[in-house]
């Protein structure tokens, strides 16, 4: 019996990324229970350290990993703001519609940091955010992301003023937002482009 547990215990762990999945449901239960925060554009910040799973083959940080934990300090604000909960509530879902994150220092072995996220504004179909990873040996900023949160089947808006029970004024987009806003807007354009001039030629 024991030899079949385990064999299925296996199994699960060989087929599925359990520990994201358990990682997931310890953020949500954690910041159930923690304050409600009412505004939406203050940020937050949640702890990490970097742990012998989270290494590549030089000792530090893998770099893969820094997404990973931006999904779960999102997840974090969204439930400590409400904007999880409204969303459900609302049938909308929120996608990653992109990301660019750039490294400025590694991160070693058992370096305690924390993740800053804030909501630097919205439009009509996405939320983008901003996230950092502080070191709390120095306080230097060791990677910095920025998050196009796409909102499918509602509007940010909506979901915003579903929270506040109130229209709330979008701030305005800083310099290196907007140049990242054109970027995307840019690739999309191309890859289109791309895309009709292979079916052009099919």
């Amino acid at each position: 019996m024991l030899l079949l547990v385990l064999g299925a215990l296996l199994l699960l762990f060989c087929s599925l990324d359990v520990w994201y999945f358990l990682r997931g449901a310890q953020v949500f239960v954690e910041a159930w229970f923690q304050p409600r925060i009412w505004d939406i554009l203050v940020e937050q910040s949640i702890d990490g350290m970097v742990l012998p799973h989270d290494l590549d083959y030089m000792g530090h940080m893998n770099n893969s990993r820094y997404l990973r934990e931006c999904d779960f300090a999102r997840f974090h604000h969204y439930m400590r703001n409400g904007l999880f909960m409204a969303s459900r509530k609302l049938g909308a879902k929120m996608v990653v519609g992109a990301s660019t994150i750039r490294y400025r220092r590694s991160l070693a072995f058992r370096e305690a940091f924390e993740i800053r996220t804030k909501i630097l504004g919205w439009d009509e179909k996405a939320f983008y955010l901003e996230q950092r990873f502080v070191s709390k040996k120095d306080g230097f900023v060791s990677a910095i992301m920025l998050c196009r949160q796409n909102v499918v089947r509602c509007s940010p808006e909506s979901i915003i003023e579903f929270v506040c029970k109130r229209k709330i004024e979008c701030p305005e987009f800083p310099e290196d937002l907007k140049h990242w806003i054109s970027y995307i807007s840019a690739s999309s354009q191309a890859l289109r482009a791309e895309s009709g001039l292979e079916e052009k030629n099919k």
